[in-house]
């Protein structure tokens, strides 16, 4: 089913109206190889950063209606997404909704209070035909004797700080599309700096989320009595993570969590982030990574030749006597708060076992 393109009529600009009906059928041609691969064997995964979704807090918005229509047409190629830097008004979040149409579904956390937390939400998004919510949800806090460690100065540890919780408290749903059972963690990591305790801060947020999601699974597989039990694990998000050899990494994967073969960061010659992530800890021997990949969210819409056209939205941030380069540089900035800083990772899962499932019945 295709997205509720009818509020397009509703935009007051006509001129807007016609340019995002002809840019929604660009981008239609451009993610219909995508939305192809939707089948009742697989499941479409995705995790997205959209960026400060959205409060305009920082003066770079409001977003335009027709960004909302962009954004709702990346969301739909997908199954489930996880979506980052929602902010407090859900409001934007319905109204992409009502854009998906009545298919689809939202799960939300509490804002995270607090200067790290930033204000911010995360989401699921899903389409119930798709996907199935397990009706179990919560938010990780940590144990104590499992905190992310206290930090100050140089990076030293404090022996009477007790610790930090995450600075946005990741979040763990459980799903099922097809045969395949899973609970799904999303983040937004720490960021800080680049070096010195707040990077320590930021490798610590991703070394402790794994090993608590690893020492759950490790625990209910013994207490089910073999490596086969146990929930499958995925997280994904953005994790903030510097390169795929970078330690921000190997505090994921020293806990047994694999970033699937076609969107390890090392198998993408032209990928230079890595911040959004999506990794494995799956106890079920069925499981398979079909393919996987990343969306340009700017190869149809807010292109660097529509430049003049949306420059009276961000006139008033051009430093007086910009050049040409300049200028680009600022609308490339301002469409950020219109789509994202970020580009969709998306993974297909199979999800249909039923062959493996009565072949062994069948030889009986």
């Amino acid at each position: 089913m295709s997205n509720d393109y009818t509020g397009i009529r509703r935009i007051a600009d006509k001129t807007a109206s016609k340019r995002c009906a002809d840019r929604l059928l660009a981008m239609r041609r451009t993610l219909a190889p995508l939305r192809r691969r939707r089948n009742d064997g697989s499941l479409l995964l995705a995790t997205w950063n959209i960026r400060d979704f959205d409060s305009n807090k920082f003066g770079w918005g409001p977003r335009l209606p027709e960004s909302f229509y962009y954004i709702a047409e990346i969301l739909s190629s997908f199954d489930l997404v996880a979506v980052q830097e929602v902010t407090r008004d859900l409001r934007p979040l319905e109204k992409l909704l009502r854009i998906l149409g009545p298919d689809w579904d939202f799960i939300a956390t509490d804002v995270t209070e607090g200067t790290g937390g930033n204000n911010e939400r995360m989401a699921f998004l899903f389409n119930r035909d798709r996907v199935r919510f397990r009706r179990i949800a919560g938010e990780i806090v940590l144990p104590q004797g499992q905190l992310v460690v206290g930090l100050t100065g140089e990076g030293a540890e404090r022996s009477d700080d007790p610790g930090l919780q995450f600075a946005r408290s990741p979040f763990l749903v459980s799903f099922a599309s097809g045969w395949f059972s899973f609970s799904l963690c999303t983040v937004h990591i720490y960021f800080g700096d680049e070096g010195g305790a707040q990077l320590e801060r930021r490798i610590a947020e991703i070394d402790r989320l794994a090993a608590f999601l690893a020492k759950r699974q490790d625990s209910a597989s013994r207490a089910a009595g073999g490596s086969a039990g146990g929930e499958n694990f995925i997280v994904l998000g953005d994790f903030n993570v510097v390169s795929p050899e970078h330690r921000t990494m190997q505090a994921l994967r020293k806990h047994g969590f694999e970033v699937p073969a076609p969107i390890d960061g090392r198998n993408i010659p032209d990928r230079d982030h890595f911040y959004d992530q999506i990794a494995t800890r799956v106890r079920d021997d069925r499981f398979e990574v079909v393919t996987g990949g990343i969306v340009d969210p700017y190869g149809d819409v807010f292109r660097d030749e529509d430049l003049e056209t949306y420059r009276p939205y961000f006139e008033s941030r051009i430093p007086e006597g910009a050049d040409a380069k300049k200028v680009l540089s600022v609308y490339r900035q301002w469409r950020t708060w219109q789509l994202s800083d970020h580009s969709p990772l998306w993974v297909e899962i199979a999800t249909d076992f039923a062959d493996k499932y009565l072949e062994p019945l069948a030889a009986d």
